[in-house]
Order: structure tokens, then C-alpha cells, then sequence
């Protein structure tokens, strides 16, 4: 009687394995990327502006930028991107108002964490980031400090941030974009400026100031693309693209371009 269970168990779990074989016959064909190659093109979100990912300037147009033209040339298609202005201005990815219908693949500034996994796929990681602070001159210590702070990427923990500025009595100034956050250093009303790793970098360049990851107790994350789950052949092409990117030193060269240090040499910022 035993031995007549065992059967029956072993037989049921084999046909439950056998039909659920049976129904992934029946799912719709992914046909992502025999679109993009049909429309000659592959389309990106992009903030209008995030330096040094997205510039905005047609000689140096920014990191992800230069890196979807290149992975364009390897599936054969062109590049279109498609500007979105909230992209910049707001963190919660539910109010960019972006679909299939206006991209295959989403940029500037999207960091592989579980929140972003939640709603997106995401592509091969390009570049190290977390939180930094910058300031006219180098800091010792952000205690007790009036700095601003500008949260807008998704991805990145806002409450371990919040956290680790609250224990050093820090003032805190939120702002709306980078501009904001420029003019309060440039005048004196802050005593730096607090976010992602890569923007302060980018912002601090620009205005000759000192930059530093923020601190090792809070959690750095990858920079990737995000693509749209389901999307499979789409994103092993880009998965190949990359890999090819990579071995040719293309990749490393554009990263060298802006300033960024590939991942296997880290984020190429000082800590504080």
C-alpha cells in the first residue's frame, strides 16, 4: 500500500510538471527584438538632463548615452531617445508616465535594487553608485552641517540616508534638481549638497568643488538599464552587446571619458 502511494505521488507531481510544460507552449512569443531590428531603431527614456549620464550636449552626451549608441551599432539599429522631463524631477518611477509604447529601454540614473527589480528587468552593470556629499572645499565630517539633499533616483535607500544624517545632527534642505542644489553651495546658504554618487561627481566637475561617497555604511548599488520584463531576446542581445563592449575596451573608454571608473577598479571616489 505504501509502495501504491509513493506511485501515485511520484505520478502527480510528474504530470503537474508535464502540464505546466504543456501551458508554456501556449504563452504569446516574445518578439521584442524582431521589432526593434523591423523599426530600425531602439528607443530610450532618458532625463532631459542627469550629468555625467545624460549631458544634454551633442559632443559629450553622456555616459549612457554613448554606451546605447554603441549597444545600437552592435543589434544593427539606430538610437531614438525619448526625453522625459519627470524623470529628473520626481524619484517614484510610477509618475514618468513611460510605456512599451515609448521605450524599449529606460536610462540615466536607473540603479539595480530590489525596488527597481519589482517593475523592471535591468541589463548588465556598468558602474558602481550610492550616496555622496560635495562641497567648495573638502570636509572632514558632514556633523552638524546645513547641507542639501537631492533624493530624486529610484533605487537608492532615502531612509538609511535620512538615518545616517539624522545621527550627525545634520540640517537638512531638500531640493528640487541640480541647479537648486549648485546655487545653494554657490552662495553660501549650504554647506554642501548630499546625492547620487555619479550626479554629485558630475555637478562637482562642473564647478571645481571636492566629492566624496558619503560613507561606507550605506549600501552602494549598480547603474543599469531597465527593460521591460518579458522582454527576452532583447535584452540577451544587449546582454551580448555588452559583453562585446567590454572585451574591445569600448566600454572602459567611455567610462574613462567622464571620469568613472570601470567596476572591477570601484567608483573611483574618495570616502569621506
Amino acid at each position: 500500500m505504501l509502495t501504491l502511494r509513493r506511485l501515485l505521488r511520484d505520478l502527480g507531481g510528474l504530470v503537474t510538471v508535464i502540464g505546466l510544460l504543456l501551458l508554456v507552449t501556449f504563452l504569446p512569443p516574445d518578439t521584442s527584438l524582431r521589432e526593434v531590428k523591423s523599426k530600425e531603431v531602439l528607443r530610450a527614456c532618458v532625463p532631459t538632463r542627469y550629468p555625467p549620464l545624460v549631458t544634454g550636449d551633442p559632443e559629450r552626451p553622456g555616459i549612457d548615452i554613448e554606451i546605447l549608441r554603441a549597444v545600437a551599432d552592435h543589434i544593427g539599429v539606430r538610437l531614438l531617445l525619448n526625453p522625459v522631463d519627470a524623470m529628473g524631477r520626481d524619484f517614484n518611477p510610477r509618475h514618468w508616465a513611460i510605456n512599451r509604447a515609448r521605450c524599449e529601454v529606460i536610462a540615466g540614473g536607473v540603479v539595480d535594487s530590489p525596488l527597481t527589480r519589482s517593475f523592471l528587468d535591468t541589463g548588465p552593470p556598468y558602474a558602481l553608485t550610492g550616496w555622496a556629499v560635495m562641497a567648495p572645499a573638502p570636509l572632514s565630517d558632514v556633523e552638524g552641517l546645513t547641507v542639501g539633499a537631492l533624493t530624486l533616483i529610484s533605487g537608492l535607500d532615502r531612509i538609511g540616508l535620512a538615518s545616517y544624517l539624522r545621527a550627525r545632527n545634520v540640517t537638512v534642505r531638500v531640493v528640487r534638481n541640480g541647479p537648486a542644489l549648485v546655487d545653494g553651495i554657490a552662495s553660501g546658504a549650504l554647506d554642501g549638497g548630499v546625492t547620487e554618487a555619479l550626479l554629485a561627481a558630475g555637478l562637482a566637475a562642473e564647478n571645481g568643488w571636492w566629492v566624496a561617497t558619503l560613507s561606507d555604511e550605506l549600501v552602494s548599488h549598480n547603474l543599469v538599464f531597465g527593460l521591460w520584463k518579458g522582454d527576452l531576446t532583447l535584452k540577451r542581445k544587449i546582454v551580448e552587446a555588452f559583453r562585446q563592449i567590454d572585451s574591445d575596451g569600448t566600454l572602459a573608454a567611455i567610462l574613462a571619458r567622464y571620469g568613472v571608473a570601470s567596476m572591477a577598479q570601484g567608483s573611483g571616489v574618495p570616502s569621506l
